[in-house]
Formats: C-alpha cells, structure tokens, sequence
C-alpha cells in the first residue's frame, strides 16, 4: 500500500469522525430542547460537564463512548440509538456482503440473513431466510404481541406456533404471533426460500 493511500484512508476516517460527531450534536441539542432540558439541567443529570455538552453540541470536540453512555442515559435513549439518530438529509447506505451479519440455526440447515435497519431493531426487524430440506430453526418467544410474517419465495415452508402448523408454499404468506416459541422448517425436498419481518412492537392480540 503505498503512503497516499494510507494518507487518504486516514483523511476519509476523519471526516467520517467529524460527520458522525457533528451528527450527535445535532441530537443531543434537539433532544435537550425537546424535553425542555437547559445545558446546566442535563450536566446535572448526566454528570458530564455542562461546558463539554456545549462543545459536543457545536462539534468542537469528539466526546468518549462513556460520555455519550451517560448523555443517551440522561436523555432516556437507548445508546444504539443514539448514535444511530440522523437528520432528514438524504442518503444511502451501502452495506457489503461481508458488512451483513448472518446466523446459522443448530442443525446447520438454515441461514438467516440480518438485512434490517439498526434504527429500527428495537421494533421492526426484516431478514432473508433459506433453509435446506429437513432444516428447522427455533426460536423463543420475542415481546408480547409481537408479529412475525413470513413470506415465501421458492420452495415451502411449515410454521409451527404452539398447537398450529401450517405450510406456505412459493407467493404466499403466514402471519403468526412470535410472542410464544415458534418453529420454522423445511419439509419439503427442495430448498426454501423466504422473507421474514417480525414486528417486535404491535398490538397485543387478544
């Protein structure tokens, strides 16, 4: 690697730091102002000087992970989310295959793609799902109420939701409650492929 890449790698991890900082700034003052929180009151309540919330609010420096653990604290936010919070500026987000995490049930079978969103885990989650003949994943219940929907591509696809099975085969949809242990599997003899979109906060259904 010769030493202009190196300098331009570095000069890209600089303004994406500054972007970044810029952008908890901007959160952490409409965040404030929303709760209707002086500087003074939120240092108090955080424990983070009232004179470093004014410099991280206008860029002037980049703050440590523990300073902004005590701000998202302070502000009743998930720290996720915090650092996840933008504007409304447009944008696209490029995320690389080695970028996309994925997950293995036990028998090895079935492989579930996370494509979600970080911004919104904490009530809406979507993901690619393939399974293998025979393969099977299990899962325990989510939150009450929540929702999942599984639609399925190619192949079919049985749920299992406490006493009901039911099969979904290529164009069609099954919508279950996922507040409850649940099973998803492949019975037939050709591999399955799907979308799954869980929706972590919906109604609870009587």
């Amino acid at each position: 690697m010769s030493g202009r890449t190196r300098s331009l790698d570095r000069g890209g991890m600089e303004a994406g730091a500054l972007a970044i900082t810029g952008q908890l700034g901007r959160t952490i003052q409409r965040l404030r102002k929303t709760y209707n929180l002086s500087l003074s009151e939120l240092s108090e309540q955080s424990g983070v000087a009232k004179s470093i919330i004014s410099q991280i609010e206008r860029n002037e420096t980049n703050p440590t992970l523990a300073t902004v653990w005590r701000l998202s604290q302070a502000l009743d936010v998930s720290i996720e989310r915090f650092l996840a919070a933008t504007d409304d500026e447009p944008f696209v987000e490029h995320l690389t295959r080695a970028d996309t995490p994925i997950l293995v049930s036990e028998d090895g079978k079935c492989r579930l793609t996370i494509t979600g969103w970080i911004k919104t885990v904490e009530w809406l989650q979507w993901f690619d799902f393939v399974a293998e003949p025979g393969g099977e994943l299990v899962s325990d219940g989510h939150q009450r109420g929540s929702i999942e929907c599984l639609s399925v591509l190619s192949g079919e696809l049985e749920v299992e939701c406490a006493d009901i099975n039911e099969v979904a085969r290529a164009g069609e949809t099954l919508r279950y409650r996922c507040d409850r242990r649940h099973v998803i599997r492949n019975t037939g003899t050709e591999p399955a492929h799907a979308t799954m979109v869980c929706l972590l906060k919906a109604a609870v259904l009587d």
